[in-house]
C-alpha cells in the first residue's frame, strides 16, 4: 500500500533535474500513504518522472523499493496497492522466461504490463492504481481496479500530464487549474462526494474505476475499460448453481478463497468487526483458515447505537483476540481535523468513526480485512426496501423520483437551483441518466438499484472514505467482498437470492435484504443475531444533534470570510443556515457535508499542511479479550 505520483514532460522542456524536483515535492505531501521508504525515478529521455510512497507489506527488503524499472532501464512502473494473485501470476511468467529479483507484487506486475497491453488487467486480482511508463513508446499507461479502492487523480496543463493518488500531491504543480466549478459542487451537494470523473477542481479528475487510460508523448489520450460489474445482465459471467442451498455453498467456497488471498502479508494483520453481517462473515472465514484472528471495533459512550457490544459477543463466539476502545468524541473539535485529512471534501459523517477506528486498529497492526462492499454486493441497504416497498404498494410510482430523492441525494435540485441560480447541465444530465436506469424494466429494480450503487456511491463515498482515512494512519484495509470472483457471483444472483418480501402494513409489503449471506452466516451464529437490525457505522445521533454543533457550523459558514461566499449565493447560504437552527428543521446529513466543504476550501486557500497532532479524544474503556475456542 502507498501513494504515487508522477508528471509527463510532453515538450522535453524541463530537463531531468526539475522534473525529479516536482517528483519530489508531490511525493513528500502523501508521507502518511508510504511513511517506510520512497522513491524517484526519471525516465533517461527526460520526459517522465514517477514517484512512490512505500508502505511495506509483502517483501520488506530494499528489493521492493519503487519505482520499479525493467532490465533495459527504459520501462518504468509507480504502484500502489495489493495484487493477490501475483504468486500465480510470477510462476506463470517465470515458465516464460522472465527472471525476478525481488518477492513483491509490483516486479510481477511491471513484467506482466510492461508492452502495456490493457487486456492483461483482467489478469490482476487485487486493488491497485499504476502507473508505467514505456520509454521506448514514450507513453504513459494508468489503470484504476475494477471499483476504484485506491485513488487515481490526473490533471494536464500547457505541454504536461501529472498524476498522483491524492489531490494534494497535484497542488504542488505551479498552474494547475484549481478553480471550483458550478458542477462540482453541485455534484458535491447532491451526492456529499464528488462523482467521478469530476473533482472539486476544474482542472483535475479522477481515472473512473474499473477504466486505464493511455497518454502518448504527444499528449493524445485513449480510454479503456477492463471491468464493469453488471447485476441482472442476460448474459452473466458465472453460472449458478440450480438449488438455493447450492449457491449458498458457492458463495461460501469464493468467500473462502477470497480472504485467503488477502490474508498474504509479511507484517501484522488483523480484521475491523462491527456487530454486522459482512464484517462477521470475513472474520468466521480468517478463523476457518486457522488464521489467530485479531479483530478490532469502536464504540460510543451513553449510546444505543452503539455496536461494539455486539462485536464483543461476535468475537468471543468465533474465538477472536478481540480489542475495543470505547469513547466520546466531540464533533466540534475534531471536524476541521477531518477536512484536513480529506485529500478532497467527502461529507460522508461516517468519515470521523472510520478516521478513530483506525488509528486504534494501527496501534496493533499494519492490514486489516473489513466488510466492505456487502450491501452494494449482496443488497443490504434500507432505502433499496423502501423503494421496492413504495413502487408495489403504488402501481404509478416512479422508482427513479423515489431512489433519487432523499434516500440517496442530501440535497435534491431544488435546493442546487437555490445555491447556484441553476441546475448545471452535467448535474442534470448525471441524474437523467440515472433515471433512466432505474426506470428501465430490463431486470429486477434491486438489480438496478446496486448497479447504481456499485458505480456511484460505493468509489465515491464509501470506499474514498475508508481509503482516506485509514492511510491518514498507514493503515492497509482490505475488502474481500470485492473480490471480482464474487462480484461476478453477487452479479448473476437472482432477486430472491438477495431479498426476502415480509409482512408489510398499510397496503405495503416489508422487504429484508441480504438474504444469501446472512443464511451462509447462520451456519456460524445464531439466527437471531444474523437478523439483528442494521444500526450502520455513524457516530450516534446524540452526539451530532445540539445547539453547540449548529452554532459552530453559523459561525464557520455565515462569516465574512466563509469561501462558499464565493462559490454559492450567500444570500441563500445564510438564509439555510437560519432554518438549521431550528431543531425540526436540522439535519446533520446536510450540514456537516457542509461544514467539511468550507473547512476544506479554507485549509486550501491557505495552503496549510497537513496537522500531524490531532485533537484529543475521550477515552471512556479500552478492552481486550483473549481469544476462545468458539462452542
Amino acid at each position: 500500500m502507498c501513494g504515487i505520483a508522477g508528471y509527463v514532460d510532453l515538450t522535453g522542456r524541463l530537463g531531468r533535474e526539475r522534473l525529479a524536483e516536482l517528483a519530489h515535492a508531490m511525493n513528500q505531501t502523501m508521507v502518511h500513504r508510504g511513511p517506510d521508504d520512497s522513491g524517484v525515478w526519471v525516465d533517461p529521455t527526460g520526459h517522465c518522472a514517477l514517484a512512490q510512497r512505500r508502505l511495506s507489506i509483502v517483501d520488506l527488503s530494499p528489493l521492493g523499493r519503487q519505482p520499479m524499472v525493467d532490465a533495459t532501464g527504459r520501462v518504468g512502473l509507480t504502484f500502489n496497492g495489493e495484487i493477490y494473485n501475483f504468486r500465480d501470476l510470477r510462476r506463470q511468467l517465470v515458465s516464460q522466461g522472465h527472471q525476478f529479483k525481488s518477492q513483491c507484487d509490483a516486479e510481477v506486475v511491471l513484467h506482466l504490463l510492461a508492452e502495456q497491453h490493457a487486456d492483461r488487467l483482467d489478469r490482476l486480482r487485487g486493488m491497485y492504481a499504476l502507473a508505467l511508463w514505456n520509454g521506448r513508446e514514450r507513453r504513459l499507461m494508468l489503470a484504476r481496479d475494477p471499483f476504484g479502492k485506491k485513488p487515481l487523480y490526473i490533471a494536464r496543463g500547457n505541454g504536461w500530464f501529472a498524476f498522483a493518488s491524492e489531490l494534494r500531491a497535484l497542488e504542488v504543480i505551479e498552474d494547475l487549474d484549481r478553480t471550483v466549478s458550478p458542477e462540482a459542487l453541485a455534484d458535491y451537494l447532491l451526492l456529499q462526494y464528488f462523482h467521478a470523473p469530476r473533482t472539486v477542481y476544474r482542472g483535475v479528475e479522477k481515472l473512473e474505476p474499473g477504466c486505464y487510460l493511455l497518454v502518448d508523448g504527444d499528449g493524445r489520450e485513449q480510454r479503456g475499460r477492463h471491468f464493469r460489474f453488471e447485476a441482472g445482465d442476460a448474459e452473466p459471467d458465472v453460472e449458478l448453481a440450480a438449488r438455493y442451498e447450492d449457491r449458498v455453498d458457492q458463495l461460501d467456497a469464493l468467500l473462502t478463497q477470497a480472504v485467503e488471498r488477502r490474508l498474504m502479508s509479511d507484517v501484522p494483520l488483523g480484521a475491523f468487526l462491527s456487530g454486522g453481517i459482512d464484517s462477521a462473515l470475513v472474520v468466521s472465514r480468517m478463523r476457518r483458515l486457522g488464521v489467530h484472528t485479531k479483530t478490532y471495533s469502536v464504540g460510543f459512550a451513553d449510546s444505543p447505537d452503539s455496536e461494539h457490544m455486539q462485536a464483543r459477543e461476535i468475537a468471543a463466539r468465533l474465538g477472536c483476540e478481540h480489542h475495543d476502545i470505547v469513547l466520546k468524541p466531540d464533533a466540534i473539535k475534531l471536524a476541521p481535523m477531518i477536512a484536513e485529512s480529506l485529500d478532497e471534501p467527502n461529507g460522508d459523517s461516517s468519515c470521523l468513526p472510520t478516521y478513530l477506528l483506525s488509528e486504534f486498529t494501527r496501534r496493533y497492526v499494519t492490514v486489516a480485512l473489513s466488510g466492505d462492499g456487502g450491501d452494494e454486493m449482496f443488497g443490504g441497504y434500507g432505502r433499496y426496501f423502501d423503494t421496492l416497498a413504495d413502487v408495489a404498494g403504488d402501481g404509478g410510482a416512479r422508482a427513479s423520483s423515489l431512489y433519487l430523492g432523499p434516500r440517496l441525494t442530501i440535497f435534491q435540485q431544488p435546493d442546487i437551483a437555490r445555491f447556484l441560480g441553476s441546475v448545471p447541465t452535467a448535474t442534470q444530465a448525471n441524474m437523467d441518466s440515472w433515471s433512466a436506469k432505474l426506470d428501465c424494466s430490463d431486470r429486477p429494480l434491486i438489480h438496478r438499484m446496486r448497479n447504481m450503487d456499485v458505480q456511484a456511491y460505493l468509489p465515491g463515498a464509501v470506499l474514498a472514505k475508508v481509503d482516506r482515512m485509514s492511510m491518514q494512519h498507514s493503515l492497509e484495509v482490505r475488502c474481500p467482498l470485492l473480490d471480482t470472483d464474487i462480484a461476478r457471483f453477487a452479479a448473476a444472483l437472482g432477486a430472491e437470492d438477495l431479498v426476502e418480501t415480509l409482512a408489510g402494513s398499510n397496503g405495503r409489503p416489508g422487504y429484508s435484504g441480504k438474504r444469501i449471506l446472512k443464511d451462509l452466516l447462520a451456519r456460524e451464529l445464531p439466527r437471531e443475531w444474523v437478523q439483528r437490525r442494521k444500526k450502520g457505522f455513524g457516530l450516534p445521533s446524540n452526539f451530532w444533534d445540539g445547539p453547540a454543533l449548529r452554532s459552530f457550523a453559523h459561525d464557520v459558514l455565515a462569516g465574512s470570510s466563509t469561501c462558499l461566499a464565493n462559490c454559492l449565493d450567500h444570500r441563500q447560504l445564510k438564509a439555510w443556515l437560519v432554518e438549521q437552527e431550528n431543531p425540526q428543521c436540522f439535519s446533520i446529513y446536510r450540514l456537516w457535508p457542509m461544514l467539511i466543504l468550507e473547512l476544506w476550501l479554507r485549509r486550501a486557500r491557505e495552503g496549510r499542511e497537513r496537522s500531524t497532532v490531532a485533537p484529543s479524544v475521550e477515552v471512556i474503556a479500552t478492552r481486550r479479550s483473549a481469544a476462545v475456542r468458539a462452542s
